[in-house]
C-alpha cells in the first residue's frame, strides 16, 4: 500500500482522490484498488512514452480511460508556503508563466492571477507575460513563441531562487507556450552531453526516438502544463471554429482569408502554412524535428492538463481544445463538480504507443489539393489526415482532460472568456475552474515535495 500511495502522489492526486475515482476496464482489477504507474497520465517516472498498455488497446482508449472528480475542495496544508520555508529564504522557487491569447494582454489575466496568489501562496512566482500583446499574435506561432522563451529567460535571469517552472496558457496563447517550451528545453543524454538525434522534418517521418521525461526548461525543473481551450488540432475542420456554425462553404472560404485578418499565425492555425512538401507547423509541433524537440519539451513536465469547453465556445471547438477524435466526444454530464461550478468531467488519457506522427505522400498531395484547389472535398482529406497525425503525436504523452460547461452560466456564449475569467464581472462564470486549476496546480506541488521527501 506504501508503494501505491508513493506512485499516485507522484502522479498529482492523492489516495483520498483515487477512492472516488470511476475505473474502467482494462486498467484497473475488479475491485479497482490496485493503481499501476503505467495508468496515470500524469506521472513523470516512466522512462519511454512508447507504451504498449494491453492487447485490448486501442486508439479508441477514451473507453479505458479513468473519469473521476478532480479533487476534493478541501486541500491538506499549504505546501507552497512550507516550501519557501523550507528554504529558509521568503523568496519564490515556482515559477508560474501566463500566457494570453489572440489580440489580447496581461490584463486578461488579472482574476486569475490574484486567486492564484491567494491560493498558491509565497513559493510561487506568477509571471503574466507581455511580449506577445494584441497585434503581435498575428506574427505567427513560432515567431510568437521564441519571443516568450526570450521573455521567460529574463524573468529566470533575474530570480535567482527559482528552481521549478509551470505554464498556464489561454487559447492560442498554449501554442505559444507549446512552441516556447522546445526553444528553453535542455536534455542530457547518459554521458551529460547534449542529445542531437532529431529527425528532418521534410521526410515522411516526423518521429525520433522516444522522448524522454529527462530535462530542463529555462535550466528549471518542468512540473505543469496547463492549457485553457486552446486549438491544439488547428482550427480547420468541422465545427474546429465554432463561429462558422459548421456550414462547408463558410469554412472553405475561412481558411484563405484568415491571413488577410490574423497574419502568419491564422495560415498556421489552418494548417495552410509552408509548401505543399513540408508538414505544417502545428503537425511539426506534434513531434521531435529539426526545429525543435517539441514531445520531448512537453513531456518533460510531470503533468499536462487540457481544459476544454463542451459547448458556447465561439473560437475554439471542444474536439481540438480536449485533443480528441470526433467519436471520442460523448455527451458529458450536466452536473458540475462538488466544489468547481461548471466543470463536469475529468478523464486521465495514458500514452499511446503509435509510430505517428508522419506527413506521408498522400499527405502532400492532399496539401498541394488544399492549397491550390480549396473545395470542401480536398480540405477535409486534408484535414482529417492532419488531425489524426497529430493526434497520435501528442498522445504519445499522457494528459488528463477536464471538460468544461457553461450551459447553464448566465451568459454562455461568453465560454471562450468565462473559462480564464477575463473580466471578474462580466466572465465571473469561470471561478469554479480557476478554482480548479488553482487546486490541480497546488496539488501536483504538494506530491513533488512529498515525493522529495520519502527519496
Amino acid at each position: 500500500m506504501a508503494t501505491a500511495s508513493l506512485i499516485q502522489a507522484g502522479c498529482g492526486f492523492s489516495p483520498r482522490f483515487c477512492s472516488n475515482c470511476s475505473f474502467r476496464a482494462g486498467l484497473f482489477g475488479p475491485s479497482g484498488s490496485s493503481l499501476s504507474s503505467s495508468s496515470c497520465s500524469c506521472s513523470s517516472s516512466s522512462p519511454s512514452h512508447n507504451l504498449n498498455f494491453s492487447s485490448g488497446t486501442t486508439s479508441k482508449w477514451k473507453h479505458q480511460g479513468l473519469r473521476s472528480q478532480a479533487m476534493s475542495t478541501t486541500t491538506q496544508g499549504n505546501f507552497a508556503s512550507s516550501n519557501s520555508i523550507a528554504n529558509g529564504k521568503n523568496e519564490p522557487d515556482h515559477l508560474l508563466v501566463l500566457v494570453h491569447g489572440i489580440l489580447a494582454s496581461p490584463s486578461d489575466w488579472t482574476y486569475v492571477e490574484a486567486e492564484l496568489k491567494r491560493r498558491l501562496g509565497r513559493s510561487f512566482l506568477i509571471y503574466a507575460s507581455s511580449c506577445n500583446t494584441y497585434t503581435k499574435t498575428f506574427t505567427g506561432v513560432d515567431g510568437a513563441g521564441k519571443r516568450l522563451a526570450d521573455e521567460v529567460r529574463q524573468v529566470v535571469k533575474k530570480t535567482e531562487s527559482l528552481k521549478r517552472i509551470s505554464f498556464l496558457a489561454h487559447s492560442l496563447g498554449g501554442l505559444f507556450a507549446r512552441y516556447a517550451i522546445a526553444v528553453l528545453y535542455s536534455e542530457n543524454d547518459s554521458s551529460g552531453t547534449q542529445s542531437n538525434n532529431v529527425t528532418d522534418c521534410l521526410d515522411g517521418n516526423l518521429q525520433t526516438s522516444s522522448p524522454s521525461r529527462r530535462g530542463t526548461i529555462a535550466g528549471l525543473e518542468p512540473m505543469s502544463f496547463v492549457t485553457l481551450a486552446t486549438p491544439h488540432l488547428g482550427v480547420r475542420g468541422r465545427k474546429q471554429l465554432p463561429f462558422l456554425l459548421g456550414v462547408p462553404i463558410l469554412e472553405k472560404i475561412a481558411a484563405p482569408i484568415a491571413p488577410f485578418f490574423v497574419g502568419r499565425t491564422g495560415k498556421q492555425l489552418f494548417l495552410a502554412d509552408g509548401k505543399p512538401s513540408r508538414p505544417p507547423l502545428l503537425l511539426r509541433m506534434a513531434s521531435d524535428c529539426e526545429d525543435g524537440k517539441f514531445l520531448s519539451a512537453l513531456g518533460a513536465f510531470r503533468c499536462r492538463i487540457a481544459y476544454a469547453n463542451v459547448s458556447y465556445d465561439h473560437m475554439v471547438g471542444w474536439r481540438t481544445s480536449s485533443i480528441r477524435r470526433e467519436e471520442e466526444l460523448i455527451t458529458p454530464p450536466l452536473k458540475s463538480l462538488d466544489g468547481y461550478k461548471h466543470v463536469v468531467d475529468v478523464e486521465y488519457c495514458p500514452p499511446v504507443s503509435s509510430d505517428g506522427p508522419n506527413f506521408p505522400p498522400e499527405a502532400v498531395k492532399a496539401k498541394e489539393a488544399a492549397q491550390n484547389t480549396p473545395n470542401v472535398e480536398n480540405t477535409v482529406e486534408y484535414y482529417e489526415l492532419m488531425e489524426e497525425e497529430m493526434i497520435q503525436g501528442l498522445q504519445k504523452l499522457g494528459w488528463k482532460k477536464v471538460d468544461v460547461s457553461f450551459h447553464s452560466a448566465l451568459w454562455p456564449f461568453f465560454a471562450h472568456n468565462n473559462i480564464h475569467v477575463k473580466n471578474e464581472w462580466l466572465h465571473n462564470a469561470g471561478v469554479g475552474v480557476v478554482a480548479h486549476v488553482a487546486d490541480s496546480l497546488k496539488q501536483q506541488e504538494s506530491s513533488s515535495s512529498f515525493v522529495s521527501a520519502c527519496l
